[in-house]
């Protein structure tokens, strides 16, 4: 199972559509927030997505209904909680969001917000932040991340959003 995993878009289109259309086999798309206008705008075009995608509301979603949380269970008994973060303290300390995750029997947090990239596997369990599709803070390029779950467990990577060819 292929998560494609990424935050805080900022209304940068293009970037989130390279990176939708560079993976569009993945089973599931999930957007940590700060994008939602643009997530639905490409929704709209590839409306075949829909059932694959899932989204969190972010502190800059303003007027959005979305969920602040999202848990989802996953293949091989894994399951994921996802956040924008802004909410758990992630500029400062990830504790916060690790309880999130034991109260929802999580092994794989998913969290944005701070638009840098973290790949972590403390505890028993996977944190990955995928930096932002559009405007990093950690001076690398733009990022997103797969992460892949399989029988022998779970598998991050963050992978840059490459230019246009």
């Amino acid at each position: 199972m292929r998560l494609i995993v990424l935050s805080d878009s900022h209304r940068n289109y293009d970037a989130l559509r390279r990176v939708f259309c560079r993976h569009m086999d993945a089973d599931l798309f999930i957007h940590l927030g700060d994008g939602e206008e643009e997530l639905d705008l490409l929704l709209t075009q590839f409306p075949d997505l829909s059932a694959r995608t899932w989204h969190v509301k972010g502190n800059c979603d303003y007027d959005s209904m979305s969920l602040p949380v999202l848990t989802l269970g996953l293949e091989h008994s894994h399951r994921l909680v996802a956040t924008h973060g802004h909410n758990y303290g992630v500029n400062s300390s990830l504790e916060h969001l690790k309880a999130l995750a034991r109260q929802n029997d999580a092994d794989l947090a998913l969290f944005g917000h701070t638009h840098v990239r973290c790949a972590r596997y403390e505890d028993g369990l996977y944190l990955l932040n995928p930096g932002s599709v559009s405007c990093p803070r950690d001076g690398m390029p733009p990022s997103y991340g797969i992460v892949d779950v399989t029988e022998q467990g779970i598998l991050t990577n963050i992978v840059p959003v490459t230019p246009r060819p």
